[in-house]
C-alpha cells in the first residue's frame, strides 16, 4: 500500500507556521526509499522565536495547579491510546523498527505520559526537623523554567514524550527539537500534546539541522536546561555548550551492553534474550545487547544454537506481521554497519553469520543489512566500541569474574544482563557490574516507565530519566524555613 506524503511546519506559540524563505527537507523510509514527509528547515531565528514562546507561556503554566497539570497529560494519553495503530505505522514507515515494535514504542509513550499525569499529586519535597523551637523545615520543587529537549530517532515517540512530559507536569514550558529523520512521528507527538488543551507556547516544536538549531537552543540566553539523548561527541558538545550558560545539561548517551552466560544458565532463556537484546530494532537501541559473554563450559553449544537461530530470522519489510528485523534507520547508519563488520574482519575476528549488506528485490530500495554475528576477543574495535546496528559480538569467559571483568572493561556502562540459576552469584552480579542498569534472567533491553533509565561512565553525566526520578531533572529544589516563634532564633548558636 502506497501511502500518502506528509507536509508539516514549525509548531511556535500555539500555532503551525511556516517562515517564508524557509528550505525544507524530506523524510524517507529506510525499507524503501519513499518519501514520508516534509519538513521545515529551521533557522536560529526560528530556534529564538520559539524560545521565546516558551518564555511568555512560561509563568502561566507555572502557576497552574500541577494536578490540572496532569489531567492535560492525561488526556493526551488518551489521545495517543486512541491513535496507537496510526502513530504506530508512522514509527515503522520513518523510522524501519518492525510493526509489532513500531506499537511497543507508541505504548511506552502512552505508559509513560500517564505515569507523569499521576506525578501531578505528589511532586513530593521533603518535611524534616527543626534544631529550633516553633520554626519549621521543608523542600519544595519548582519549575526550572524554558528546557529544550533534543531526541534522537531510534524511539521516536517514547523518548520525546520522556522529556515532554516529565517536563510539562513540573511546570516547564518546552522546546523540543527531534532528529530530523524521524521529523513525522515528532510531528505526530505535537499533535497529541495540542488536541489535549495544551496551553499555547507551552510546548513548542522547531525541525532541522542539529548544527543549526541544536546550537542556536543550548546556547540561548533564555534556556534554563537542556536534555539531550544521542551520541557521546554531540553529546559532549552539547555539555560544553550548555556549560558556558551555566545551564542544567542532562546526557543520554551510548552503551555497550553485554549479556553474560553462566554455566549453569537455562540456554533456551538466554538465547532468546540474546536473539531480542542482540536483533530488536535492528540493534539499534543504546541498550542493545552488544556483546555475548559466555561461560567457556557452554560456548560451543551456545554458539550454534545461537548461529541456527540468527540464520533463521526473517529481514524485510517492517510492516509485515511475520517480520522479525527491519532495516536500518538510515544510509549513514548502513554505512556505518558495514563499516564495522570489515573491522571486525580486518581485526582478525571470525565472521559467524551475516557480515553484509542483503540484496535482491525485496532489499535493493532499503536499508537492508544482515544479522552478523562475530566470535572475538575481548579489546577488539567490536567488542568495546559503540556500533548501534545488527552486530553481535561473542566473546569467551573463563568463569564468573572472568565475565564480570570484561563485561566492565568498556568506556559505558548502560545496561547489562546475567543469566545464572545461582541466586547468590546473580545478587553479585547486581553490585559488580557497572551499568546503570542490570536484568537478570531477562536480557538487556525492556526498561519500564516507572524505574529511573541511565547509566555510568560515558553514558551520561549522571542523571536519570523515567521513573519518579525524571521530575528531578526538570525541577529546582527549594528549601523554606517557617519561624513562627515570634523571635530572633539562631540556628547552632541557640540550638547549643
Amino acid at each position: 500500500m502506497v501511502e500518502s506524503m506528509v507536509t508539516r511546519d514549525l509548531f511556535i506559540g500555539g500555532k503551525w507556521v511556516e517562515p517564508l524563505g524557509r528550505a525544507r527537507f524530506e523524510t524517507r523510509n529506510p525499507a524503501n526509499g519513499e518519501v514520508v514527509g516534509s519538513f521545515v528547515a529551521g533557522t536560529i531565528e526560528d530556534a529564538s522565536e520559539a524560545v521565546h514562546a516558551a518564555h511568555r507561556a512560561f509563568k502561566a503554566w507555572k502557576e497552574t495547579p500541577p494536578p490540572t497539570r496532569g489531567a492535560i497529560l492525561l488526556r493526551a494519553a488518551e489521545i495517543l491510546r486512541k491513535r496507537k495503530e496510526a502513530v504506530a505505522r508512522i514509527v515503522t514507515r520513518e523510522m524501519g523498527k518492525i510493526i509489532a515494535e513500531g506499537r511497543g514504542d507508541v505504548q511506552e509513550s502512552i505508559d509513560f505520559i500517564e505515569y507523569m499525569a499521576g506525578e501531578g499529586r505528589r511532586l513530593a519535597g521533603e518535611t524534616v526537623p527543626s534544631e529550633l523551637r516553633s520554626k519549621f523545615c521543608l523542600t519544595l520543587r519548582q519549575p526550572k523554567g524554558v528546557v529544550v529537549a533534543i531526541t534522537p530517532w531510534n524511539f521516536p515517540t517514547a523518548i520525546p514524550n520522556w522529556k515532554i512530559a516529565a517536563a510539562l507536569i513540573a511546570g516547564n514550558s518546552v522546546v523540543f527539537k527531534p532528529a530530523s529523520n524521524t521529523a513525522l512521528c515528532a510531528a505526530s507527538v505535537v499533535d497529541v500534546y495540542e488536541e489535549a488543551g495544551l496551553p499555547a507556547g507551552v510546548l513548542n516544536f522547531v525541525t532541522g539541522a542539529g548544527s543549526v538549531l541544536g546550537n542556536a537552543l543550548v546556547g540561548h540566553p533564555g534556556v534554563r536546561a537542556v536534555s539531550f539523548t544521542g551520541g557521546v561527541e554531540t553529546g559532549r558538545e552539547v555539555y560544553v555548550r550548555g556549560a558556558q550558560g551555566l545551564k542544567m545539561v542532562h546526557l543520554e548517551l551510548g552503551g555497550k551492553n553485554p549479556e553474560i552466560v553462566m554455566d549453569d544458565a537455562d540456554l533456551p532463556l538466554a538465547l532468546e534474550g540474546a536473539l531480542f537484546g542482540a536483533f530488536g530494532t535492528s540493534g539499534q537501541r543504546c541498550t542493545a545487547t552488544s556483546r555475548l559473554i559466555l561461560h567457556t563450559k557452554i560456548y560451543d553449544e551456545f554458539l550454534g544454537r545461537l548461529t541456527e537461530r540468527v540464520q533463521r530470522l526473517k529481514v524485510g519489510d517492517p510492516l509485515d506481521e511475520g517480520i522479525d528485523m527491519g532495516p536500518v534507520a538510515s544510509r549513514d547508519q548502513e554505512r556505518k554497519v558495514a563499516e564495522y563488520a570489515a573491522i571486525g574482519q580486518q581485526e582478525g575476528a571470525k565472521l559467524v553469520t551475516g557480515g553484509t549488506k542483503l540484496t535482491g528485490s525485496a532489499y535493493d530500495r532499503g536499508f537492508f543489512f544482515a544479522p552478523t554475528v562475530f566470535e572475538t576477543r575481548h579489546g577488539t574495535r567490536i567488542s568495546k566500541e559503540e556500533i548501534f546496528g545488527p552486530i553481535l559480538s561473542v566473546l569467551r569467559a573463563d568463569g564468573y569474574e572472568d565475565a564480570v571483568r570484561i563485561a566492565n572493561d568498556v568506556d559505558y556502562g548502560l545496561s547489562s544482563s546475567i543469566y545464572t540459576r545461582d541466586v547468590g552469584r546473580a545478587f553479585h552480579a547486581v553490585d559488580d557490574l557497572e551499568a546503570g542498569i542490570t536484568y537478570v534472567n531477562a536480557p538487556t533491553i525492556g526498561a519500564e516507565v516507572q524505574l529511573p533509565f541511565g547509566g555510568v561512565k560515558n553514558t551520561g553525566n549522571g542523571g536519570r530519566e523515567a521513573g519518579s526520578a525524571a521530575i528531578e531533572e526538570f525541577t529546582e529544589i527549594k528549601t523554606v524555613f517557617i519561624d513562627v516563634s515570634n523571635r530572633l532564633q539562631k540556628a547552632q548558636i541557640d540550638a547549643r
